[in-house]
């Protein structure tokens, strides 16, 4: 499962197929490794500058805790403070974070941010969310995935909702792995459709499956894990009454659940909105899975910054 951790010294990961199929297993074994044992101050006196567009919980809390733990140092910085493109050029914020830490991580709103902060960096840039894709978070899926069903080839996932950066990012990973990766998503909704090309191009390579359909019934029947994802996305507010109408029929019920594989787990990447994409009822019926996936955020990235900056697994 380690083939290939050495190589991610110094790299980008702006997409999860910045992965190779063997890096990916890579870094889930390192995650699977440092959750277990924990890990030494490998980086010691490395630092970590975060550039936060966008609030966060999780994400913001799990990179700093994992670069923490592995003995390095962060700098928080927020949207005011750093304003790319308005108050600074993207390519100026890279010249001058290259010069004085050791790794940019982004939650931005635009992919193309990050593209212009990698370009410039000679450090590595990690995607902890954009429009295009959200690596981090399908890191995490996976080791969940991983944890409770001790495999990930032709495991049966499906994804209900927008077909969104989360979304994008996972069904990357799952046709990488070679899992049976479903996604039920309104007309109009779908993954995009260069995605949608590349993911088929990974699972040619790996024996995954891919179906997109229109019916959630439909996705989940049989699945031994069902995903969902809120419907109104931060920067998608104006569209939220149209959102909300148009995904009504694809709220995860119990009886959504009943279709699935006996003791099928149940993943969210939250914060969740329950009455829209999920019912109370099953949210708290399943949280226990859902706060593993969370609590996996640490791991993945902490072995995520252990190989790309230690190059150690």
């Amino acid at each position: 499962m380690d083939n290939g951790a050495h190589a991610l010294r110094g790299r980008d990961l702006l997409s999860v197929t910045d992965l190779s199929p063997d890096e990916l297993h890579a870094v889930l074994a390192a995650a699977v490794a440092l959750k277990r044992d924990g890990q030494g101050q490998i980086l010691a006196g490395k630092e970590m500058a975060l550039i936060f567009e966008k609030p966060s919980l999780r994400t913001r809390v799990s990179f700093t805790v994992a670069m923490h733990r592995l003995g390095g140092h962060v700098q928080y910085l927020s949207d005011a403070e750093v304003g790319l493109g308005r108050r600074e050029p993207a390519a100026d914020v890279a010249r001058v974070l290259d010069r004085m830490v050791d790794v940019i991580v982004g939650r931005v709103f635009a992919q193309e941010s990050l593209e212009e902060l990698a370009h410039y960096a000679r450090i590595p840039v990690i995607n902890a969310l954009s429009d295009a894709e959200h690596p981090c978070q399908a890191l995490a899926d996976l080791l969940t995935v991983y944890e409770h069903l001790g495999t990930l080839r032709g495991v049966p996932l499906a994804f209900i909702g927008d077909g969104n950066n989360v979304a994008c990012s996972l069904m990357l990973g799952a046709a990488m792995m070679g899992m049976d990766f479903r996604i039920a998503s309104p007309s109009g909704y779908e993954v995009p459709y260069p995605v949608l090309e590349r993911a088929r191009a990974l699972a040619e390579l790996s024996g995954a499956r891919l179906t997109c359909v229109t019916s959630p019934d439909e996705a989940a029947e049989g699945v031994q894990a069902l995903y969902t994802d809120v419907w109104v996305s931060m920067g998608q507010e104006r569209e939220a009454a149209i959102r909300r109408e148009v995904f009504a029929g694809y709220q995860v019920t119990r009886e959504l659940m009943a279709r699935t594989a006996p003791g099928a787990l149940l993943l969210h990447d939250l914060p969740a909105h329950r009455g829209e994409e999920i019912t109370e009822e099953v949210f708290e019926a399943h949280q226990a899975t859902i706060f593993d996936q969370a609590e996996n955020r640490l791991h993945a990235q902490q072995a995520l910054l252990a190989l790309t900056l230690g190059g150690e697994g």
